[in-house]
């Protein structure tokens, strides 16, 4: 009997009409608005958030906020970046100066609890390292006892140090900066002995910053887990789900080998997958309460992200970062979404 009635009640749970997702506060404000405006950082940062001399964005961290706006508007370009240092970042969008920071944070307990934000994915793994100079002799992170290390201020790299260097019964002398661009160019001018953050951050630095960058290298110790991935704040689940899913969508698209080149012919595929996906079966748009034809404005117009990674920091880019942990999930990285369905 009691079996009879949980197959009836599971039955029931199917067989329940999907709920219209409902507008929050924080979505609300950006619709009136008819416009994104997405954190990032001060500085910027090669390959993930760079602005040119006409103060167009473009990185992949910047792809995650024209996939939100894509999925919003429909058009991709309706995003107003506002760069933020890393102690400016988290109190700017708490005030609601920004809906959204895309910006290479890390995702962790204190930031995505006490500080009343959520993180709503992982759009980078990586780790924290140490940069210096060849001619420092140094080989080894366990070799940098008593150095100088130039490092940013309000970030988790500085708290990382602080931790490797006791664990490890050695000392340093911090060099602290707010702004990224003071940090770099101190340890390039040789006020500090070496130059700490995110792997992606001192590889990013080292091509684009470095005046010779045959002259560096970057240390073999990762000394920290960096999950990076967008933030917004608490209170708003549907606008949350949106950032959430533009991203998932980006993942899904690369793993059905959706991109930007082929998303047309792709609407005429016989994969309900895919289908779905591209909206040609209704349904998805609806739940998540923005136009069945989201998934299709993000990748026509962003790309997926396969295509975002090796146009920004991978194989096409100057960076030329390996996929390592960034890979899909299919293909031994980390990198695993949620079915669309």
């Amino acid at each position: 009997m009691k079996k009879m009635f949980a197959a009836m009640a599971l039955g029931a749970a199917l067989a329940l009409p999907a709920v219209p997702a409902m507008a929050g506060k924080d979505l609300d404000a950006v619709k009136a608005r008819g416009q994104l405006v997405c954190g990032v950082a001060v500085g910027g940062i090669a390959g993930f958030m760079v602005v040119d001399n006409q103060g167009k964005w473009t990185g992949m961290n910047v792809d995650i906020c024209r996939g939100v706006s894509a999925a919003l508007f429909g058009d991709s370009e309706k995003v107003k970046y506002v760069p933020l240092s890393g102690q400016q970042r988290f109190t700017a969008l708490q005030a609601g100066e920004v809906d959204l920071l895309s910006n290479n944070s890390t995702w962790t307990l204190t930031r995505d609890t006490a500080l009343g934000l959520d993180f709503v994915g992982i759009t980078y793994y990586d780790g924290q390292g140490f940069m210096v100079p060849k001619k420092l002799g140094v080989k080894s992170a366990k070799e940098l006892n008593g150095a100088s290390i130039c490092v940013l201020t309000g970030s988790t790299s500085e708290l990382n140090i602080a931790d490797y260097f006791r664990a490890n019964k050695m000392t340093f002398k911090p060099v602290l900066f707010e702004d990224p661009d003071q940090s770099r160019s101190a340890f390039f001018n040789g006020r500090c002995d070496a130059y700490s953050g995110d792997q992606a951050r001192l590889y990013a630095t080292r091509i684009a910053n470095a005046p010779n960058p045959d002259d560096y290298i970057v240390l073999p110790e990762v000394i920290s887990k960096e999950p990076l991935g967008p933030v917004v704040r608490h209170g708003d689940n549907q606008f949350a789900d949106i950032v959430r899913w533009t991203q998932y969508a980006m993942l899904e698209a690369e793993e059905y080998g959706i991109t930007s080149k082929n998303v047309d012919e792709m609407l005429k595929s016989d994969n309900p997958a895919i289908k779905r996906i591209l909206g040609v079966t209704p349904g998805m748009g609806k739940a998540l309460g923005v136009d069945e034809k989201w998934v299709y404005n993000i990748i026509k117009q962003v790309g997926s992200y396969g295509e975002s990674f090796e146009r920004n920091v991978g194989s096409g880019s100057l960076l030329k970062i390996p996929r390592g942990q960034n890979a899909l999930w299919i293909q031994g990285g980390l990198q695993y979404a949620p079915p669309i369905r």
